[in-house]
C-alpha cells in the first residue's frame, strides 16, 4: 500500500480498475469542495473502470423529488458524464444521504448497492460499506440510525412536503451537531467487534469504509481495513482524498495537499 499527497488538482495517476471516495458532504455552501470533487470525476476517473461511491456523498438527501435543484442537476450532470464514458458507476448511502433512490440512480447512470457488499475486484474480495451501522457504541445514534432506516418511517417521511422535509433535516443536523460536541470520541468509532463480525462473516482479506472521518489502515489478524478521508476544500487546511486500486490489487491512498 503506498500513500501520495497532491494539490487539489491531483494528478492523474496510472490506469487503475477501482477508484473509491466518500464522505464529501457535498453542498451550495461549500463550493471549492464541489470544484475539486468535479475536477476528481474529470481527471481520475478517465483512467479506471469503475467508481465506488460510499456514502455521505452529500451533506444531505430530501429524497429524489428534489432532482431539479440547480445544485443536484450539476452533481448528476458530472456523474452521468462519467458513466456515459464507460466507467461503472456504485452508489452505497450514507447517514446524510440514505434517501437517494432509483431515480437519482438512473439519472447519474450508477448502480446503487446493498450495505455491506462485496466486491470482486482485480482477483480480491473487497467487501465495502459506509461505516456508521458499525458504530455500535454510540447508542443514541444507533437508535435514531434504526428509526430513519425502517421503510415505514421513511415512506411517511417521503409524503411530507419536499420543503418540510428540508425543515425536519435542518433540525436534524443542527441537533446532530451540537450531539457529537458532547460525545466521547471513541464512541464515534467503529466497535472492533463488529469490524471482527464483518470479516468472519463475509471471509474477507481486505475492507474499505468511510463515515467515521479517521482515515487510516488498520490490520486485523492479517486482514486489512482502510478508512477513507472526508472532504473539506473550503476549510483554512484543505482536507481529502481517495483510494485507488490497480490490476494487480495494489491499493494507492490518495490525500490532497494539506492533509497527513
Amino acid at each position: 500500500m503506498n500513500t501520495l499527497s497532491t494539490g487539489t488538482s491531483a494528478i492523474v495517476q496510472p490506469e487503475t480498475l477501482a477508484l473509491f471516495v466518500s464522505d464529501l458532504h457535498l453542498s451550495p455552501d461549500l463550493p471549492k469542495t464541489t470544484e475539486a470533487f468535479f475536477g476528481f470525476l474529470r481527471d481520475q476517473t478517465r483512467k479506471t473502470k469503475a467508481l465506488y461511491l460510499l456514502g455521505d456523498i452529500f451533506e444531505y438527501w430530501a429524497g429524489d423529488d428534489d432532482l431539479e435543484d440547480p445544485f443536484h442537476r450539476a452533481v448528476i450532470h458530472k456523474l452521468r458524464s462519467v458513466s456515459d464514458h464507460g466507467v461503472s458507476v456504485y452508489w452505497i448511502g450514507g447517514n446524510r444521504d440514505f434517501l437517494v433512490g432509483e431515480a437519482f440512480a438512473t439519472a447519474c447512470g450508477m448502480r446503487r448497492l446493498s450495505e455491506p457488499h462485496v466486491a470482486e475486484i482485480a482477483g480480491k474480495r473487497v467487501l465495502l460499506l459506509h461505516g456508521d451501522a458499525q458504530c455500535t457504541d454510540d447508542t443514541a445514534y444507533m437508535a435514531f440510525r434504526s428509526q430513519v432506516r425502517d421503510p415505514e418511517w421513511q415512506r411517511a417521511f417521503l409524503a411530507r412536503s419536499l420543503a418540510e422535509r428540508k425543515a425536519i433535516i435542518g433540525g436534524m443536523r443542527e441537533g446532530s451537531r451540537q450531539a457529537q460536541r458532547d460525545k466521547p470520541m471513541a464512541i464515534m468509532d467503529v466497535n472492533a467487534g463488529e469490524i471482527a463480525d464483518l470479516f468472519e462473516a463475509y471471509a474477507v482479506p481486505l475492507m474499505i469504509h468511510g463515515h467515521t472521518h479517521r482515515p487510516q489502515v488498520h490490520e486485523h489478524d492479517g486482514r486489512v481495513r482502510h478508512v477513507l478521508p472526508d472532504w473539506d476544500c473550503d476549510a483554512d487546511v484543505v482536507r481529502g482524498g481517495w483510494i485507488a486500486m490497480d490490476a494487480d490489487g495494489e491499493l494507492l491512498r490518495v490525500n490532497m495537499a494539506g492533509c497527513d
